[in-house]
């Protein structure tokens, strides 16, 4: 089947569900998306087995032949950071940079870790020895929130300003830190390389810092581009070029390209806005672009619903991918808390339910699932899979349907800037 058949068989498929949603189910669209996609694939699953499966084969044929890590890593996901980056307030950020910086990095390694040890001892409870290194990497996939989950669920959740930007700050930057930190562990899980603390410093200062640079060039060329001319067909390409182009030569460069993206968005997004843009360009650029975030948005919780057919899901794995869950969701909280109250006894303020809004709005999502996919074929690789799917669905469906409520539960306590 040629490439743009299966476009245009997703991009149907995703329009019908939504449709399906708005009309009866009536959940924020992503998540109808999914939960229409993920019931309309077991019950292709369960004709399958009791013996009506050229449904199910079809579906599975066209599935198959989606490269979902390469599809979200290196096509999606640029543009996605890009739209959601532009509308962050980068001033609201940087009075936020520190919380946001350490949830981005010291928050990571923190779960990174407490996951890899608690993998380590219940991936044995239920009977799957995997060595240290694989639940290492397994805990750098599903350490950092995504930011396309996150992004898109907080359109409809109602959080203050605050939060959001907090939420949002540290979903868009912590996927760039957890994928430098991924490929460290998976060159020597996969690769056989010695571990050097050396090698993981200049890996992480020329992907992560390397990556920000490179986006802020990026970044600047295109807004002096956009200062000069006042045409917005031209000044839409621009954005498309700079996302597309840039990710492309970050990633040939081996710069985080997610990181370069998000720096760019929030150039444009800004700066762009506030100097180099008329008014009519920037409505243009924000139906464009918040079309585009729809779509793509779409097109993945659809493929995320789909995945199921094509995955070896036992009982078993459905048990030990809720049990894993509520490890995640643990370690996020300790690595929430942790530098939330060391940053409170340094006077800076917090809503007084920053931690617990900040722990369950810490989806996880596609990210996770693509970068378990990339891990070439082995037992330790269909578990992890497996065991991140079941995590994922869970997340976005549990917290992602919650987070609203719970954010209305505690709306009146006052936020605080910090």
């Amino acid at each position: 089947m040629s490439l743009l058949s299966i476009i245009s068989i997703l991009l149907t498929v995703s329009a019908l569900f939504a449709y399906i949603n708005c009309k009866t189910l009536k959940l924020p669209n992503t998540i109808g998306i999914m939960v229409i996609s993920l019931a309309f694939s077991l019950v292709l699953v369960l004709l399958g087995n009791i013996g009506f499966g050229n449904a199910e084969r079809i579906a599975a044929d066209i599935i198959g032949q989606i490269e979902f890590d390469e599809t979200l890593l290196n096509g999606m996901l640029g543009f996605l950071l890009f739209a959601g980056a532009m509308h962050i307030d980068l001033d609201e950020l940087l009075k936020r940079k520190w919380t946001i910086g350490l949830l981005a990095s010291l928050g990571v390694l923190t779960s990174m870790v407490l996951v890899a040890v608690g993998a380590y001892y219940l991936f044995q409870l239920f009977g799957f020895y995997v060595p240290f290194i694989y639940c290492l990497l397994f805990g750098s996939l599903i350490a950092p929130t995504d930011p396309i989950a996150v992004m898109g669920i907080l359109k409809t959740a109602g959080a203050s300003k605050s939060l959001e930007i907090k939420i949002a700050g540290e979903s868009l930057f912590n996927d760039g830190v957890a994928i430098v930190v991924f490929l460290a562990i998976f060159g020597i899980a996969v690769n056989g390389d010695a571990f050097s603390a050396q090698h993981v410093g200049v890996l992480f200062v020329q992907e992560a810092f390397g990556g920000a640079l490179f986006g802020f060039a990026c970044g600047w060329v295109v807004l002096q581009m956009l200062k000069r001319l006042d045409n917005y067909q031209v000044e839409i390409l621009l954005t498309l070029a700079l996302v597309s182009g840039g990710a492309t030569a970050a990633a040939s460069l081996h710069l985080s390209a997610p990181i370069a993206v998000v720096v760019a968005g929030l150039m444009i997004g800004n700066h762009g806005r506030r100097d180099a843009m008329s008014n009519v360009t920037v409505q243009r650029l924000d139906t464009f672009w918040e079309l585009i975030d729809e779509i793509l948005n779409a097109v993945l919780f659809l493929i995320i619903g789909l995945e199921v057919i094509v995955l070896q899901l036992s009982t078993q794995l459905w048990i030990a991918g809720v049990v894993m869950a509520i490890l995640v969701l643990s370690a996020r909280l300790i690595s929430v808390g942790i530098p939330i109250t060391v940053l409170r006894k340094l006077n800076q303020e917090f809503h007084p339910h920053a931690i617990k809004i900040l722990t369950w709005g810490g989806l996880r999502g596609g990210i996770s699932v693509a970068l378990a996919l990339s891990i070439p074929a082995s037992p330790e690789r269909d578990l992890i899979v497996a065991v991140t799917y079941v995590i994922v669905v869970l997340s976005i469906l549990i917290q992602g349907l919650s987070i609203g409520k719970l954010i209305k539960a505690t709306s009146t306590e006052p936020d605080t800037a910090d």
